[in-house]
């Protein structure tokens, strides 16, 4: 299962990452990529800083099983590791059918002077954050195709990394740049999951 878990991070990166980034500068002469926001140790930065390591664990998880790091053995189990590999599939095919939602608005990063659209239909017209929602659960099925404790610490780090970049990085901007559009969006669309996290509208206009 550890070739696996490796080889769909793989897929995961070549369809998340290349094959968007590609699409994106075919479609628009821009790749989407803006990279990390924020002054060194910012909480924009730590995000960003989060995200990378949780990649990086993404790779040592599969990894170090391979080279004979025990796994936590309640967890090491036909079933547990039947179910990552299904969460691990349906996020990767999720991100990208997440991102193309997107279309010309797609970006890896925030450029706090760029206005793009308001993206609200397809996976968005329910959850704000569907991409993050989708790379969640390919994080947390690839942690628990190889759950020992550097998959399991890549995950916590992903999820910590996806909620500093939505409240800190992602809403300031999107509020700042939409306003009452976005209010009232947010106020009827959950953050990762629909009906969940949703902002009242003085909320949505003003908080952090």
């Amino acid at each position: 299962m550890s070739l696996a878990a490796l080889a769909l991070f793989g897929v995961y990166l070549g369809v998340g990452f290349v094959l968007r980034t590609w699409l994106q500068w075919r479609r628009t002469g821009d790749s989407g990529f803006r990279g990390i926001s924020g002054r060194a140790f910012s909480p924009e930065w730590l995000a960003g800083v989060a995200f990378v390591v949780a990649l990086v664990a993404g790779v040592l998880g599969p990894v170090t099983a391979l080279v004979g790091l025990d796994p936590i053995s309640w967890l090491h189990t036909p079933p547990v590791q039947a179910a990552g590999l299904a969460l691990a599939v349906i996020g990767i095919v999720g991100t990208l059918m997440t991102q193309l939602d997107m279309g010309a608005s797609w970006r890896i990063g925030v450029d706090a002077g760029e206005r793009t659209a308001l993206v609200t239909t397809g996976a968005f017209a329910r959850v704000r954050n569907p991409i993050f929602t989708a790379m969640a659960t390919t994080g947390a099925g690839l942690a628990l195709m190889t759950p020992n404790l550097v998959a399991l610490s890549g995950f916590a780090t992903l999820f910590v990394a996806l909620e500093l970049q939505v409240r800190v990085v992602e809403e300031p901007y999107l509020r700042a740049t939409h306003g009452t559009p976005y209010a009232d969006y947010a106020a009827h669309a959950g953050r990762f999951i629909p009906g969940i996290g949703r902002l009242r509208l003085a909320e949505a206009t003003t908080a952090g």
